[in-house]
Order: C-alpha cells, then sequence, then structure tokens
C-alpha cells in the first residue's frame, strides 16, 4: 500500500507541472536611436498632356473666363488642380473650335470658354466638397431650388468627366467686341443663375436663358420653360459646334465634346498650367 501511495503522489506531480504554463520572457526594451524616421516618398509628378495645346496660343480670338481658378464657382473657391486660368485642350479639339469661331465671327460672335481639361484631382475635389453639406456658400447663385446632395444623382457633376479626356469644354458665345464684365467679388449678395438676365450675374455672354453652371432644369439645352431670344442662341451654339464634329450634353447647354476625340478612354491628371503641356 506504501508503494503504491508513492507512486500516486509522484505521478500528480509530474502532472501538476506540466499543466502550469511557461512564463513568458518579458519583451526587450526598445534600444534608443539617434537616427530620424525616414520621409514617405514624395507622390510622383503628374506625365505631361500629350499632344495638348494651350488655347489662346492656338487662337488667341476666343475668349476666356475660367470659373475654376477663381472662387466664382459652385464650390466657392478655386478647385484642386487649377495653377492658372488657361484653357487646355488636346490640338484635335484646339483646331476644331478653331473652325467654330470663324464662322462664329462670320455672324458676329465670338467663342468664349469657361472650362476646358480638368485634371483628375480637380474632379476629386468636387467628390470631397459633395460629401461636406455645410459649404453651400454659393448654392444661391448656382442650384438654387435643388438640394446639394442631388448634384451628381441628377447628372450636373460627373467622376469621372469627359472634361478630364482634354476634348471637352463649357463655352458660350459673346458679341464681337465683346463688351466687359463686372469682376466678381467674394461675399457680393447672389442672384439666381436662372434668374432673367438683366437680374443674374453680369455675364458677357449672350443670352442663354441661365447663366454658367445652373444646376436647373431650365439649363437643359432644349428645355421647354426656355424660348425666345435664348432659345435661338442656344441652338445657334449648338450648329456651331455640331457642324464642327462636336456633341452636345442635352443637361447642359454650355457642354461640348469633341465627337472623335484621341484620348476617348484616358483621364488625365496634370494640373491646369502651362508646364503641363511642354
Amino acid at each position: 500500500m506504501r508503494s503504491r501511495l508513492a507512486v500516486v503522489l509522484v505521478l500528480a506531480a509530474l502532472l501538476g507541472g506540466c499543466s502550469r504554463a511557461e512564463p513568458r520572457p518579458a519583451p526587450a526594451a526598445p534600444q534608443p536611436t539617434s537616427a530620424s524616421p525616414t520621409p514617405a516618398p514624395a507622390p510622383p509628378a503628374a506625365a505631361p498632356l500629350p499632344g495638348f495645346v494651350v488655347l489662346t496660343d492656338s487662337d488667341p480670338r476666343i475668349h476666356s473666363d475660367i470659373r475654376y481658378a477663381t472662387p466664382h464657382n459652385f464650390v466657392g473657391r478655386p478647385i484642386t488642380g487649377y495653377h492658372e486660368p488657361l484653357c487646355l485642350l488636346t490640338r484635335q479639339a484646339a483646331e476644331a473650335l478653331r473652325r467654330v469661331q470663324n464662322a462664329a465671327l462670320a455672324g458676329g460672335h465670338s467663342l468664349k470658354v469657361y472650362d476646358c481639361y480638368r485634371p483628375q484631382p480637380a474632379v476629386d475635389d468636387f467628390v470631397a466638397w459633395s460629401k461636406r453639406p455645410g459649404e453651400q456658400q454659393t448654392k444661391a447663385e448656382f442650384y438654387p431650388d435643388l438640394a446639394k446632395n442631388r448634384l451628381f444623382a441628377d447628372g450636373y457633376i460627373g467622376a469621372p468627366t469627359a472634361h478630364s479626356r482634354g476634348s471637352t469644354l463649357d463655352l458660350t458665345l459673346v458679341d464681337e467686341p465683346a463688351a466687359g464684365q463686372p469682376s466678381y467679388r467674394v461675399g457680393q449678395p447672389l442672384v439666381a443663375c436662372t434668374a432673367p438676365r438683366g437680374q443674374r450675374f453680369a455675364d458677357n455672354s449672350i443670352d442663354m436663358g441661365t447663366g454658367f453652371d445652373c444646376f436647373d432644369p431650365l439649363a437643359h439645352t432644349a428645355d421647354p420653360g426656355v424660348s425666345g431670344t435664348a432659345r435661338d442662341n442656344r441652338r445657334l451654339l449648338q450648329r456651331l459646334m455640331t457642324d464642327a464634329g462636336f456633341v452636345n450634353y442635352d443637361r447642359e447647354w454650355w457642354h461640348y465634346s469633341l465627337r472623335d476625340e484621341p484620348y476617348p478612354d484616358t483621364f488625365f491628371a496634370a494640373p491646369v498650367a502651362r508646364s503641363s503641356v511642354g
């Protein structure tokens, strides 16, 4: 009996020892270092725009009012990527626009561009802005009757956009010689883009029924609410642009794309700057 009890006690001691967890070694103390952290690599610069031109170099007769390089736009500040107030276009689009300008001048008008090539970072800026409901500084002018969260859903802003391919532009017609227009002042009273021409912002465009970047059904090219002189002016712009190979986006009387654009599947990121065209 005494020998069997001894065996039991030995086994119990062995089993109990195996069931205890081994103590973990203490973590090594961090070693001091005097080396500075390695900085993150800078993002690569956007590639230059192949075959693009500055429109005023190609045809200095065309007027420009590049709104996204200024605070006078639906966001209310200059847009990311617009380093200079320039119209950049593919050479093919600029050459086609020269033909439009020739035809417009024959009828006593000139073209005026509001936006041309739009870099992808600018589109990203629009998307980020759309997600901040508190930023509506210019709603009273550009989307007075539309909720901000409907701008993408209703097709007034797009991501990606054909503008980033370099052969799409926003434009209007002005009388030639063109009249001057007052400068926009941040904080000035805003008037709805749908108001009559004599009340809304004094753009020197001929009457197109609404202002530029007006997010409202009245801006649809063939909206039945637009009649008389404004309807005729939209039809004139559409005829001039169509004859030169451009296609209108039917929700915006100002928006045209070159039908046979050279980069139908490429969205560029280089900024709007002279240096981007080499």
